[in-house]
């Protein structure tokens, strides 16, 4: 499926998402979920900061959804996210049915540019969601927000 002006509208919230994270002293990621209509049914971005590392957006999109929408709700639905998912958040995707999954920049993208600032790899290996989940229909990453992306986590994770 190609990406369609609306999938680029939802990515531009994700990455709007993702900056006030930034901005609220977070990690930069931001996510929503989009009905079969188009419509939000919710948002989030990353809650890390305090200490609890799984305060992932796509992780809470997991949670919000398999409590609120019925499997082919779930199955029927989008989610949007600034960056790919991690192995934490693309098992929670796959293990509640959720849909397709469209995200502007991938893992590896940003494990290279972190070793290319020589800042700490990250904790969790940066798999491919469909390492994770094979079932999944994914597709990103999204050439027109690698360099906002990149600037959001350059803020954020470049030594200084």
């Amino acid at each position: 499926m190609a990406i369609s002006d609306d999938d680029l509208s939802h990515l531009r919230r994700c990455v709007e998402l993702a900056a006030e994270a930034l901005e609220d002293g977070d990690e930069p990621f931001g996510s929503i979920l989009v009905d079969e209509s188009g419509a939000t049914l919710f948002e989030d971005r990353n809650r890390v900061k305090d200490g609890d590392a799984t305060q992932h957006p796509e992780f809470a999109i997991a949670r919000w959804a398999v409590n609120r929408l019925d499997p082919p709700q779930r199955a029927r639905a989008t989610v949007y996210t600034s960056g790919e998912h991690c192995p934490m958040c693309a098992a929670a995707h796959a293990w509640v049915g959720l849909g397709r999954i469209v995200y502007a920049t991938s893992s590896e993208q940003l494990t290279g540019w972190l070793l290319e600032w020589g800042a700490p790899p990250a904790r969790v290996a940066g798999l491919p969601i469909t390492t994770v989940a094979p079932g999944a229909q994914v597709e990103g990453p999204v050439d027109e927000f690698a360099e906002p992306m990149k600037a959001l986590y350059a803020a954020k994770f470049q030594p200084s």
